[in-house]
């Protein structure tokens, strides 16, 4: 998954997901219809517009500011207080009037579908705000406490300034926690809480990120970048003594209240039911998940009955799979794998080791497949052990400029729990052709800054479930046991149709959840419960995968049919992701304008058709 959403990552969630262009670009820097040479009043005053906008957002998430490259705001964290959520409510109600008196049919295309996706955002943005789903921030899966933990090997630090900008943030790590036990304390009023069961978890949590002293801290993790970034010794010195005294002396008491508070008053006023339903105005939240997370108007009932059908599919393509092992049947061919030592990882590093080679293997096959590729390095890592209740790996992604690597971050602990045969299919998903291609390219696209780290939550994880089948299309999944993990990654994607609606709209327990799990099994346990869990504190963000990957096949098909013998997978492909990340209806919009322009086109080559993609 790539990292971003839910206030999980309350400080990653606008950071390390999105792709983004740094402050400085110039607000004209968007796609211009062919043959205007010079830009009409109304198109620079509403680029101005987008530009306030952007600065707006980058002021108002310094953290994002940060990681994208633009340190204007380096020394300080996101206001999440109380006030602060009212005068971004106060704020973004006035930006939107704003746009909607923007004349649309003064601008260019581009433009207009600028102009829809940011009224688009900004009315999600006033909804969210009204349901308050900001004063749900404490959760073990990706809580808040566990993206501060993160942010020492999100930041870029190449000199010694970013250090001590670093240090002025983990001195104000009391008073951004102290915001959260105001704004925890607050949606505890108002009824809005996660489960009993996870809260209860947290205080033993926080209190392991709390208890490593000094340089073992997760927050001294910026440390193994110092000589590189700074070269007077002496210089060196005083930032590492003052780096870990803001730990030892700010973050580490801090966390140690936190714990305290959630362990002492928090946690016993968890909800009882696990699914959505039982908040204050439960359904209207779901709707609204649903809605912000696939980009559609499906309803719960429908995705649902979408996943069942899925999950009936894949299971038969598996089942095939396992007749021609010589097995009878689908079940005792998945008691074989799951019991066979041989399909479990003996170490984090052989995980780790696996990741890279698929990676480094694809990468060679992608000219096959695309006609426009990023430059940004890639690099996979292990996640810290504080981090062993995530997911099994995150993408996340470099600067703009792509002068530091991405990122796959592996979960890697409890390794000799952890099944190997689906790592081949996750390295297609997170890496390439997956995250790491679609979002640093839309990083470098002619687009406004906030197209280019646009989140949309099913086209990014859509673009990236359908990637991995292109990594069988040009040979990859090569023995039997790889197809079926890859079947089993799709699976798991089918599953969470069922689970994520069955929780939240069909009102299941935690239990009846992990029963269809093990109905249909399609990971190692840890990743299983761990599974059951996100979807639990995360609601519909687990529905885009799924939806999103059926839309970009359909949109496929489509082409393919309508093109025949001049369908080129190079140039679809650069269809899809020469836009950005957008909403899925928007998606198909473009998709089918491009179908229309290669119909009535003289045929060419692969690449000057992607370049004339509208």
């Amino acid at each position: 998954m790539a990292l971003f959403r839910p206030l999980a990552i309350g400080l990653l969630a606008a950071a390390l997901a999105t792709a983004c262009q740094p402050s400085t670009a110039p607000p004209a820097n968007v796609e211009k219809p062919a043959g205007v040479d010079a830009i009409a009043p109304a198109a620079k005053t509403f680029d101005a517009l987008l530009d306030e906008q952007w600065q707006y957002q980058l002021s108002h998430s310094p953290e994002f500011a940060s990681i994208i490259g633009d340190k204007r705001y380096n020394d300080r964290w996101t206001d999440y207080s109380l006030s602060a959520v009212a005068a971004d409510r106060a704020a973004t109600a006035g930006l939107l009037a704003r746009f909607d008196a923007v004349d649309a049919t003064a601008l260019d295309e581009q433009r207009q579908l600028s102009l829809q996706m940011m009224q688009r955002q900004l009315r999600d943005k006033l909804t969210a705000i009204d349901l308050k789903t900001h004063e749900m921030p404490l959760e073990p899966v990706g809580g808040i406490q566990l993206g501060l933990a993160g942010m020492g090997d999100a930041f870029p630090f190449e000199n010694a300034k970013d250090y001590q900008d670093y240090i002025a943030r983990l001195n104000a790590v009391p008073a951004l926690l102290a915001q959260i036990i105001e704004v925890s304390r607050q949606g505890a009023k108002d009824g809005l809480v996660q489960p009993r069961y996870l809260l209860d978890r947290l205080p033993a949590q926080i209190a392991s990120i709390a208890a490593p002293a000094g340089a073992d801290s997760a927050f001294a993790s910026p440390l193994k970048k110092l000589d590189a970034a700074v070269a007077d010794p002496a210089q060196r010195e005083a930032i590492r003594t003052q780096l870990m005294a803001a730990i030892d002396g700010q973050v580490r008491p801090a966390y140690t209240r936190l714990a305290a508070f959630v362990k002492d008053e928090y946690a016993a006023k968890g909800r009882e039911y696990e699914g959505l339903w039982s908040l204050p105005d439960g359904d209207k939240r779901y709707l609204f998940a649903v809605h912000t997370q696939t980009t559609t108007d499906k309803s719960p009932e429908e995705i649902h009955q979408i996943g069942l059908a899925e999950v009936a599919r894949i299971e038969g393509e598996m089942t095939r799979i396992a007749i021609g092992q010589g097995y009878p049947d689908l079940a005792s061919f998945r008691k074989a794998v799951a019991t066979d030592k041989r399909h479990f990882a003996t170490s984090s590093d052989q995980i780790l080791t696996l990741y890279r080679g698929y990676i480094a293997d694809m990468e060679p096959e992608l000219p096959k497949l695309f006609g426009n590729l990023p430059k940004t390095p890639l690099e996979v890592q292990g996640m810290p052990a504080f981090r062993r209740e995530a997911p099994g790996a995150e993408y996340w992604q470099s600067n703009p400029q792509g002068t530091k690597p991405a990122i796959v971050m592996v979960n890697a602990n409890d390794a000799t729990e952890r099944t190997l045969v689906n790592i081949e299919t996750t390295a297609y998903h997170e890496g390439v052709p997956g995250h790491h291609l679609q979002i640093s390219l839309s990083q470098t696209l002619p687009l406004p800054p906030f197209r280019q780290q646009a989140g949309y939550n099913a086209f990014i994880e859509g673009w990236a479930l359908y990637a991995e089948q292109l990594a069988g299309e040009v040979g990859f999944f090569k023995d039997p046991y790889s197809r079926y993990g890859h079947l089993a990654g799709e699976l798991l994607r089918a599953n969470r149709l069922v689970l994520d609606t069955g929780v939240h709209y069909k009102r299941w327990t935690r239990q009846q959840m992990v029963d269809f799990f093990h109905a249909h099994p399609s990971d190692d346990e840890p990743s299983i419960q761990a599974e059951t869990d996100r979807y639990i504190v995360w609601p519909g963000q687990a529905l885009g995968y799924k939806i999103g990957q059926l839309d970009i096949l359909a949109l496929r098909a489509r082409a393919e049919q309508a093109l025949g013998d001049r369908f080129d997978i190079r140039a679809f492909h650069d269809a899809v992701l020469g836009g950005g990340a957008m909403p899925l209806d928007l998606l198909d919009a473009r998709i089918e304008a491009w179908i229309a322009h290669a119909q009535a086109a003289p045929v060419r080559s692969a690449d000057a058709t992607a370049k004339e993609t509208p």
